[in-house]
C-alpha cells in the first residue's frame, strides 16, 4: 500500500510459528466488543486495516474509541479501502485527524458522478493489531450489518484473536504498510509474549507483486494431503481450476468433502457463479450445502484434525487474483474442534443440502455456453491485470485537506 517497493511480505509471512493462542469470534456480536475492549486497553499503538468502514452505529463506536486512544497518546493508524468505504462526513474525518489519528485511504481515486468505478486491486484485508501483542484477522468489516440485531440481512462471518509469536509477523507486516518503521515505533517487540498457547499459526497475505498465489497454494496443499474430511465455508465460491480439481480428487479418493455457500449474498452474481459449479461438484461426490438464513460472508475452512484457516480471502477470481488479502492458517486440534462445531451447527440450523433434484434444469443453450462462461470469468482477473493501470497506493489524509477528502 505504501510506495516502499523494497518491502517483501514473504519476509514476515508464510512461516509457521509455535506457541500461540487463537480465539474464535463469530459475527460482530463477538468481534466488536472484544476489539473495542482491546483498543480501550491499548497503551502505545493501534493499527487497523479494513475494507469497509461505515459511518453507522458500529463505525461511530469505533470512531469514538480511536479518538479516545489517540487523545491519551496512543499512536493510531486507520486504513480503509477507497472503493469499499463510502464518502465520510467532514466531521467524522476532522475529529479523527484533530485527535491525532493517522487516517489512510488505499487507492483514493476520483468518483465521477459519485460512482465508485475502481473495483480492481482493492485492499480487502481486515487486520487489527494492538501494542504488537494482540492481533485480529478475519472477514468482519466495521459496519452494523455484521450484528445479529441488524435483522435478516445481517452477515454471518468470523474472525480470530491471536496472541503469541505470530503477532510479531502480523505487526511487522501492518507497520510496513503505513511506514511506521520510518518513524518512532510505538512498540518494543521484546515485550511480545514468547509463548501464549499451543497453536501453530502461519500468517499469509496475497498481493499483486510477490505473493500472488500464496493463499490459494495453502488451500491446495491442505486439500491434496487431506486424509479424512474437508469442510470449506466461503461466501464467494468460484475458485481456480486447480483448486476445484483438488476438491474433486479428494472426494473421489474417499475424503468427505463439504462445501458451505450462501443461498443469499450481497453480491448476487457470486451465488450464480457458485451454483454453476454444483453439478460438477456433485458428480465427484462433494456434499454441497446452501446457508439460507442470512447472507453468508465467512471465509473459513477446516481440514482433518489440525488444519484450519480464517481470513479475508474469498475463493473467487477477485480474492485469488486481484485483491490484497490476509488469512491465518492454524494447526491446533482444539481450535479445529471449535470451528467445526460452529460450522456443523450452522449446517444443521440453517442449511439445505443440494442434490440432483434441486439443481435447476439446464437447457441445451446453457449446457453449451456454461463452460465458456466459466472459463471467461475464471480468466478475467488475469486479463484485467494485463491492462495498463496505475500502481495502487495509500494516501494519508491531513487536516488542511479534510474538506476536500470528505467531499
Amino acid at each position: 500500500m505504501s510506495d516502499r517497493s523494497h518491502f517483501d511480505p514473504r519476509n514476515v509471512t508464510c512461516r509457521w510459528r509455535d506457541g500461540n493462542s487463537v480465539r474464535l469470534l463469530e459475527n460482530g456480536d463477538e468481534f466488536f466488543p472484544r476489539a473495542f475492549e482491546m483498543i480501550d486497553r491499548a497503551e502505545r499503538e493501534v493499527i487497523i486495516e479494513t475494507f469497509i468502514l461505515f459511518e453507522d452505529r458500529v463505525g461511530l463506536e469505533l470512531h469514538s474509541r480511536l479518538v479516545a486512544a489517540a487523545k491519551r497518546g496512543v499512536q493510531v493508524h486507520l486504513t480503509v479501502d477507497g472503493w469499499g468505504s463510502p464518502t465520510f462526513s467532514h466531521e467524522f474525518v476532522a475529529s479523527l485527524l484533530d485527535a491525532g489519528v493517522r487516517f489512510h485511504v488505499f487507492d483514493p481515486r476520483p468518483r465521477p458522478f459519485g460512482l465508485r468505478l475502481y473495483v480492481f486491486r482493492r485492499m480487502h484485508r481486515k487486520l487489527l493489531v494492538i501494542d504488537g501483542k494482540h492481533a485480529f484477522v478475519g472477514g468482519i468489516n466495521y459496519s452494523a450489518d455484521h450484528m445479529l440485531d441488524y435483522g435478516p440481512d445481517a452477515m454471518q462471518d468470523y474472525s480470530v484473536e491471536l496472541e503469541g509469536p505470530i503477532v510479531a509477523d502480523i505487526h511487522a507486516f501492518a507497520t510496513a504498510q503505513v511506514c511506521i518503521d520510518d518513524e518512532a515505533k510505538g512498540v518494543d517487540q521484546s515485550d511480545v509474549r514468547p509463548c501464549a498457547g499451543e497453536a501453530r499459526v502461519m500468517f499469509v497475505t496475497r498481493d499483486n507483486v510477490r505473493c500472488r498465489t500464496d493463499v490459494e497454494r495453502r488451500y491446495i496443499q491442505a486439500i491434496r494431503h487431506a486424509e479424512r474430511d474437508v469442510l470449506i465455508a466461503n461466501a464467494y465460491f468460484f475458485p481456480s481450476h486447480g483448486l476445484l480439481s483438488e476438491l474433486r480428487h479428494a472426494a473421489r479418493r474417499g475424503v468427505s468433502v463439504t462445501l458451505v455457500v450462501g443461498a443469499r449474498s450481497d453480491e448476487p452474481i457470486a451465488t450464480l457463479g457458485a451454483r454453476a459449479l454444483y453439478k460438477h461438484l456433485l458428480d465427484a461426490g462433494v456434499r454441497v450445502l446452501e446457508y439460507n438464513v442470512r447472507p453468508f460472508h465467512g471465509k473459513v475452512a477446516v481440514i482433518d484434525d489440525d488444519w484450519a484457516t480464517v481470513g479475508s480471502s474469498n475463493l473467487d477470481p477477485l480474492s485469488l487474483s486481484l485483491n490484497l488479502e490476509a488469512n491465518v492458517f492454524i494447526r491446533d486440534p482444539a481450535f479445529n474442534r471449535q470451528l467445526r462445531a460452529r460450522l456443523d451447527a450452522l449446517g444443521k440450523a440453517g442449511c439445505r443440502r443440494i442434490d440432483y433434484g434441486t439443481l435447476p434444469h439446464s437447457t441445451a443453450w446453457q449446457a453449451l455456453t456454461g463452460p465458456i462462461a466459466y472459463h471467461l470469468i475464471r480468466r478475467f482477473p488475469r486479463w484485467a491485470g494485463l491492462l495498463p493501470a496505475h500502481t495502487p497506493r495509500s494516501l494519508m489524509l491531513r487536516l488542511r485537506s479534510t474538506q476536500e477528502a470528505a467531499a
